[in-house]
């Protein structure tokens, strides 16, 4: 059984920022070789959408404002633990971070930067490409919108 939880910025507490940094980095940086700045200084107005396991993050996004990455709201970060991988987690996620992102700002286009290796997993979610292929730090991402 998951619990979820929707916190802004300023009210996680140190260990679920520790516990969502450390998931990221596992997996963005370490699984994924890629180095990149994870620290984008996005997170502080964001909403952080956290999938708790037996006593792990499990699966994690984070919800985008417009006006902070693109002029549409957006969902990023999107991450499952390896340990929870196989279950249905990150479509429970994702369905979930939709529906989120309709009730924060309403029904509208939601847009996002997906690695292209998952263009699939995204169009059963009801995304669509809007874009050309483009590098993001040695990774083959493209832009999705979802009307």
């Amino acid at each position: 059984m998951t619990n979820w939880v929707l916190k802004k910025f300023d009210e996680l507490t140190p260990h679920e920022l520790y516990a969502i940094l450390q998931l990221r980095n596992e997996v963005f940086v370490v699984e994924q070789n890629c180095v990149f700045q994870d620290a984008d200084d996005k997170d502080q107005h964001c909403w952080h959408y956290m999938g708790w396991g037996d006593g792990y993050l499990a699966a994690y996004i984070r919800i985008v404002p417009s006006g902070v990455v693109y002029d549409y709201p957006s969902i990023g970060r999107v991450v499952s633990s390896p340990k929870g991988r196989g279950t249905g987690i990150g479509k429970e996620l994702m369905t979930n971070g939709i529906k989120l992102t309709y009730q924060l700002f309403g029904e509208g286009p939601i847009k996002i930067g997906a690695q292209l290796y998952l263009k699939k997993f995204y169009e059963s979610l009801g995304f669509k490409q809007a874009g050309e292929i483009y590098d993001e730090d040695g990774i083959d991402h493209i832009y999705m919108i979802r009307q």
